[in-house]
């Protein structure tokens, strides 16, 4: 019988010996290559630290010891010892559980992570927590050497080694992020890992001075100041000493008797520990091992060959690069900044053609925008490639060193709107909420990868002050007004001839698709689309729709809006934000402000954490699929027919 099969829980781990739990790796790595196979998910990452997460759970008792994991993307060996392992089948999928660490999921999730470099944070404020309240549980923080890029782990380490607070922080070292790390610290951790031999030999000069006998204090202290020394002596620089940690490394990250020999030692000490450890992305698993990168998010793929069972189309994201790569060959001081995130913005085709015109600044959001304001400000044309919700992480950098000094910085947020399976912390509706309110700021949403080209030359070629582009993720159209031209054709005016394509981009401009007069349905970015399918949908019910693709959500067009509500008196918004502070928000605002007479209905997010799941399912389950939209617009019609003639019956008098 395989182990796994009777091991469901961590006391059942327990009771393993050391051959028996490295046969139980074997086994949960099987195990997860299969259920990623079919539900998607991170797979190199999860490969990685298997026996890191066995020898955790052998040391240390959670749910009282407290392990934070940074990123939580590594998360899924966690889940199946702490009581989930049933769950797989579901994993990412809505009602299933996350591919991250969740404290709704689980009494053994302390802290719910899904962003990079915020673990030692958490993990030290915890442990202060701890301290304060007479507890005397352990603190351990995991993160990887992608994360110790990001600023805020360098911030939170610097305020550990000095703290003297009992807090354990782990480096999973596997030379990667979601692309190859970059960097100084990425070369100097490259140099402890050729240099192994300092931790060997400080351990054994430590056993000597252990074994003096009746050695004095004053003499004592003299041998610890040489043990100390040899830091200087067999290594330049021991960055993580210095800080103030007890440092113990690097050690073989798939050896669980070290790793728990190591844990048990740190349990022991006083004051904060820095264990470095040395694992493999993607092993067990030669496709990944050989490309951890295109293991690090996969959709549903072939064991056999490591291949994704569903060729992807074209998606938004090569799209962008396509644009990149067109553009640059024109505009000699087009760059591109990004933030360990080449692939997955689709800049590798720049980066083949242009390498020295592409920066990629590892984990570090805030520095990759005030990097690029610099650029900026000397003439150069950034383009700075993040996802949506990473952007979040730099938001005063946007407004204090771009925005205010109405610098020409090119902001390309990918995975804006829903992105689906990843869930709460990766959802890109945020951004133009925040993003509306600097001063400034041009805001756009291309509809297809024709406006999104169009979007990038204008960007490029004819805007100054900054801009932010977004667009969502995954596959879209070609060209919208191509795709439908049978239904554009069909609801123009007779007065109206429609374009052969999107009429040229012009700033503040938006464009009018269908011309109509029950009412006006003003979208932006992808919602354009259903916009057209809900038009078609409620045609064939005898209600004309005048639809304008917004492609600004920062300026409005004030002038087609007005003139497009005055006809209908009834507008209907559509965008995949959130409904506070949005497109539909500022549109609306602007039509109070102009003293314009409307029945109103923004369909967007609601006010609350948007979970798990496929896009169409979180559209349907927010009513933000065509149907459900169609619905609202004639309801939104049938209330104001219903107002109507209850206003007339009061104005005649009429009980």
């Amino acid at each position: 019988m395989e182990t796994l099969e009777w091991v469901n829980s961590i006391e059942d781990m327990r009771l393993l010996d050391y051959e028996q739990l490295n046969k139980l790796c074997e086994e949960l790595r099987a195990f997860i290559i299969e259920k990623i196979s079919k539900t998607g998910g991170h797979l190199a990452s999860n490969l990685g630290v298997v026996e890191l997460t066995l020898a955790l759970h052998k040391v240390f008792s959670t749910p009282e010891d407290k392990i934070v994991w940074d990123v939580g993307h590594q998360t899924y060996i966690h889940k199946i010892l702490t009581g989930r392992k049933a769950e797989f089948d579901n994993l990412r999928k809505m009602g299933g559980i996350s591919g991250f660490p969740k404290t709704k999921e689980s009494q053994h999730d302390c802290f719910n992570t899904g962003h990079s470099s915020t673990s030692i944070s958490a993990a030290l404020g915890i442990a202060k927590a701890r301290d304060l309240l007479g507890q005397k549980n352990h603190v351990i923080s995991v993160i990887g050497d992608g994360a110790m890029t990001g600023g805020m782990a360098f911030e939170a380490l610097n305020d550990a080694g000095q703290s003297h607070t009992n807090l354990i922080v782990i480096l999973n070292d596997n030379e990667m992020s979601i692309a190859q790390n970059v960097g100084g610290m990425s070369k100097y951790l490259s140099k402890i890992r050729t240099e192994p031999f300092y931790y060997k030999v400080k351990e054994d000069f430590q056993m000597i001075i252990d074994k003096i006998p009746a050695v004095g204090k004053s003499a004592k202290k003299v041998l610890h100041k040489v043990k100390g020394s040899l830091k200087f002596l067999l290594m330049s620089g021991m960055l993580f000493e210095e800080l103030g940690f007890h440092y113990y490394g690097p050690i073989d990250g798939h050896n669980i008797k070290e790793m728990t020999d190591v844990l048990e030692k740190a349990k022991m000490i006083k004051g904060p520990v820095f264990i470095h450890i040395c694992t493999k992305k993607g092993k067990g698993y030669e496709p990944a091992e050989l490309e951890p990168h295109k293991f690090h998010g996969v959709s549903a793929f072939n064991i056999e060959t490591g291949e994704k069972k569903k060729k992807g189309n074209k998606t938004y994201s090569d799209a962008f690069g396509d644009a990149m790569v067109e553009l640059a060959e024109n505009e000699p001081l087009l760059v591109a900044v990004s933030a360990a995130m080449i692939d997955g913005t689709g800049l590798n085709s720049f980066k083949n053609k242009y390498p020295q015109r592409l920066y990629d600044v590892g984990i570090a959001e805030q520095h990759a925008v005030t990097f690029a304001a610099g650029l900026a400000s000397q003439g150069i044309k950034p383009v700075v490639a993040v996802y949506s919700s990473f952007f979040q992480r730099a938001y005063d950098q946007i407004l204090h060193d771009v925005a205010l000094q109405n610098l020409s910085v090119i902001f390309a947020a990918d995975r804006a709107g829903i992105v689906g399976e990843d869930g709460e912390t990766h959802q890109g509706v945020y951004d133009i909420s925040f993003i509306s309110s600097m001063p400034n700021m041009t805001i756009m949403a291309p509809s297809d990868y024709h406006e999104m080209k169009q979007m990038m030359k204008y960007a490029i070629t004819e805007h100054n002050g900054p801009i932010f582009i977004r667009y969502p993720r995954g596959e879209g159209e070609e060209d919208i007004i191509e795709r439908y031209a049978h239904l554009l054709d069909s609801r123009a005016s007779e007065n109206s001839k429609k374009p052969a394509s999107h009429t040229q981009i012009e700033y503040g401009k938006a464009e009018k698709l269908v011309e109509g007069s029950s009412i006006s349905i003003i979208s932006i970015g992808n919602m354009v689309e259903v916009a057209i399918q809900v038009a078609d949908i409620l045609q064939n019910k005898g209600i004309h729709c005048d639809i304008i693709n917004a492609r600004f959500a920062k300026p409005l067009d004030e002038k087609m809006i007005i003139e497009s509500v005055k006809k209908t008196g009834a507008v209907l918004t559509i965008e995949d934000n959130t409904k506070i502070g949005g497109f539909g928000s500022s549109l609306i605002q602007m039509l109070s402000h102009n003293r314009i007479p409307a029945i109103t209905e923004i369909v967007a997010y609601p006010d609350e954490i948007i979970t798990h799941g496929s896009p169409m399912q979180l559209r349907q389950k927010y009513s933000m699929d065509k149907e459900s939209i169609a619905y609202r617009a004639e309801k939104l019609l049938s209330e104001r027919k219903t107002n109507g003639e209850l206003r007339l019956k009061e104005e005649d008098g009429i009980q």
